[in-house]
């Protein structure tokens, strides 16, 4: 049984979703300008696991 989402929950999820898709594109362009390479690999990996929370939250979605 799928419960139903109210309309206030939908727009938190939609402002998490558009916040984890902001964090991963600016975390994604800050890696690719660092120089230090275990601070490319920390925003990378940051990035990526924002990414993997906006896919987890765009289940709801579903």
């Amino acid at each position: 049984m799928q419960e139903q989402i109210t309309a206030m929950e939908l727009q938190n999820l939609r402002e998490a979703i558009a916040a984890h898709t902001l964090s991963a594109k600016k975390l994604q362009e800050y890696s690719t300008q660092a120089n230090d390479q275990q601070i490319k690999q920390m925003l990378s990996q940051s990035a990526q696991s924002a990414k993997s929370t906006k896919q987890r939250l765009m289940q709801f979605l579903q």
